[in-house]
């Protein structure tokens, strides 16, 4: 198995985004991540500015579309995302859902040069994902994101049965689960489920202490 994966999704929290995104992340930088792929999908405006300011960090566009340089006003179109920083993005969020044609167009335009997490909503949403082939699936239930109660302990089942749908289809795409992650048992509970990584957000963005927080996640990653 690869490193498990911790990927932190700023969203647009005051408290991870502009010039709180720079403290946020200068803090996250010290967390001790040996063992672990740690990711963090920031905002567009602040993708260049915290990639060129921890360039031994991975940042991730939150969203992405499939289009071209030219004539499209307020898209966000890949190729600057790269330039930018940007080594993935996330796709199909629960707070921003696009059709499965605009991920299939995505992937193609990228043609793997960078990672796509696809979001799926259930089992359903993950398997048609899976048939388009990203790089990895993240399995979050809409009603459990920002929620006190992890995803692995009110629906282990959705865990392991997308992890089953998924690898059946592709054993190489990478099975991530979300939705009220906030403690490394959280993350434990995951991959012991037999995902590869963990989804979350505001468990980390909007704590008092984000660093131990983050360390946390970690260590309860690195002790499955």
């Amino acid at each position: 198995m690869s490193e498990p994966l911790v990927v932190v999704n700023c969203k647009t929290y005051a408290s991870a985004s502009g010039l709180a995104s720079t403290a946020l992340v200068d803090a996250l930088a010290k967390v001790n991540s040996d063992g672990v792929r740690l990711v963090l999908a920031v905002s567009a405006f602040d993708l260049h500015a915290l990639a060129t300011a921890h360039p031994r960090l991975e940042f991730w566009a939150q969203h992405l579309d499939p289009v071209g340089q030219g004539s499209y006003t307020g898209w966000l179109e890949p190729e600057t995302a790269m330039e930018r920083g940007a080594s993935g993005t996330l796709i199909n969020h629960a707070e921003h859902k696009v059709d499965l044609d605009h991920v299939e167009r995505l992937l193609g335009q990228l043609d793997g040069r960078i990672q796509t997490c696809a979001c799926a909503a259930d089992e359903a949403e993950a398997k048609a994902l899976a048939g388009l082939a990203p790089a990895m699936i993240a399995v979050e239930p809409p009603e459990l994101i920002g929620g006190d109660v992890s995803v692995t302990s009110a629906d282990p089942g959705i865990v392991q049965d997308t992890v089953r749908l998924v690898k059946d289809i592709n054993a190489d795409i990478m099975v991530l689960c979300g939705a009220g992650v906030k403690t490394g048992e959280d993350v434990n509970a995951a991959l012991r489920l037999g995902a590869e990584g963990v989804l979350l957000a505001s468990g980390v963005t909007k704590a008092s202490d984000p660093a131990a927080v983050l360390q946390d996640l970690v260590d309860g990653a690195r002790g499955a």
